[in-house]
């Protein structure tokens, strides 16, 4: 007797694939399945990969009240923003947002990917994700695309109408214009100390961190420094020319903590530095977001700055509003067509506010530092310029008319 021939699965059907079940990608399915639409994701690592994930990241409040939508914010987990303050180095003038200007519990959050990650994927179905995914091939054609892909040792295909790219960053692609901005980011967790003792306590009594549940942004010649309250600790974000980094890397924990006390300034005194990490800094942005039944989001579509933590922000609006027209207008390509002219203003205004505010402040020029103070002092003297910006960064462009 024989044995039946070794045959591959048959083809998977579905309306929506989704690629990267990373915190964009898992919006956009959870949107869509709020409102009786499904979707597949695939992606290509273990269910568990991102449970290991240390990264912090910066929420706005419009953010919050998306996720919310869909029984995603990790309340426990999430570390409110309660004021900003932004300065320059060796620099006069300097603004502080306020919360309390907003009537808002915060004006933002600092929350772990893996907590988010997590969050998020409570409310995902067994059948939902196809994890350890290695995408093989994708042949776009008029009514569909098919993606061949390698899964638990079998090749297999799915056919889609929509396929939604939403994993990894924008890489040698002529579709994708690429601005290096010469730095890198060295990130990593450290204990701010009160300055006196009781500093850490509020008026009622109860324990408040040292840091107040406030960010900082601190511009400096080398780029901008970035403090964000995290549990009883900062997430740093400390910009650097990559000269300086290798340096700042190859520190010991006194040396670093040192160099990044002369680089903030002595309000806050730091002390034990957890573990160091680094990445190049550049302005990635897709010229076209739709191709045929393809569409890109996230940062498969945009990756900028970090300075003002709008990067992540923007693709969770890029989920949601793609959800929001898939599920009025239809799964076709007449409505990634709406989905790529909706996105414009919101894009080119992110990245154009990152993008500008990184080249101002980054250098040490006499006049434009004496031009940046003046701005910051205006900012802070001028409630209506201040709200403009703070609202722009908790909603995008949701917040204008």
């Amino acid at each position: 007797m024989t044995n039946p021939p070794i045959t591959n699965p048959p083809s998977l059907i579905t309306d929506v694939l989704i690629i990267g079940a990373g915190p964009v990608g898992m919006t956009l399915h959870l949107a869509l399945a709020a409102g009786g639409q499904k979707s597949l994701l695939l992606d290509c690592r273990p269910k568990e990969a991102q449970q290991g994930d240390p990264r912090a990241l910066a929420l706005s409040h419009g953010t919050r009240q998306l996720l919310e939508q869909i029984n995603s914010w990790p309340t426990r987990a999430a570390t409110p923003i309660e004021t900003i303050h932004v300065s320059q180095k060796a620099g006069f003038g300097r603004t502080v947002i306020d919360r309390a200007d907003y009537n808002l519990p915060a004006l933002g959050y600092v929350v772990r990917y893996r907590d988010l990650a997590s969050a998020l994927a409570a409310n995902l179905t067994d059948e939902a994700v196809l994890s350890g995914a290695e995408i093989l091939d994708i042949t776009p054609s008029d009514e569909q695309v098919t993606v061949t892909l390698q899964h638990a040792g079998q090749t297999r295909t799915i056919c889609t109408k929509l396929l939604i790219h939403a994993e990894g960053t924008p890489g040698a692609d002529p579709a994708v214009k690429v601005s290096d901005y010469d730095q890198h980011a060295v990130i990593c967790e450290i204990t701010p100390l009160p300055p006196f003792q009781g500093e850490a306590r509020g008026g009622d009594g109860s324990r408040r961190p040292a840091h107040k549940n406030r960010a900082w942004e601190r511009f400096t010649p080398d780029g901008p420094l970035a403090l964000l309250p995290l549990g009883d600790e900062y997430s740093i974000v400390f910009t650097l020319p990559p000269t300086k980094a290798d340096a700042v890397m190859a520190m010991d924990d006194k040396a670093f903590t040192n160099a990044l006390q002369q680089q903030f300034g002595k309000r806050i005194t730091f002390t034990k530095p957890g573990k160091r990490s680094r990445f190049p800094l550049a302005l990635r942005l897709r010229d076209t977001l739709v191709k045929g039944n393809e569409v890109w989001i996230g940062n498969t579509a945009q990756t900028l700055h970090p300075v003002s933590g709008q990067g992540f922000n923007l693709g969770i609006r890029d989920a949601w509003q793609l959800a929001e027209i898939l599920l009025k207008n239809g799964v076709d390509r007449n409505s990634l067509t709406t989905y790529a002219a909706s996105r414009k203003l919101d894009r080119q205004g992110s990245a154009f506010f990152t993008d500008q505010i990184v080249r101002a402040f980054s250098n040490d020029f006499g006049p434009l530092k004496l031009a940046r103070g003046l701005g910051l002092l205006a900012l802070d003297l001028c409630p209506p310029a201040r709200h403009f910006v703070a609202k722009r960064m908790i909603w995008g462009a949701r917040a204008w008319p």
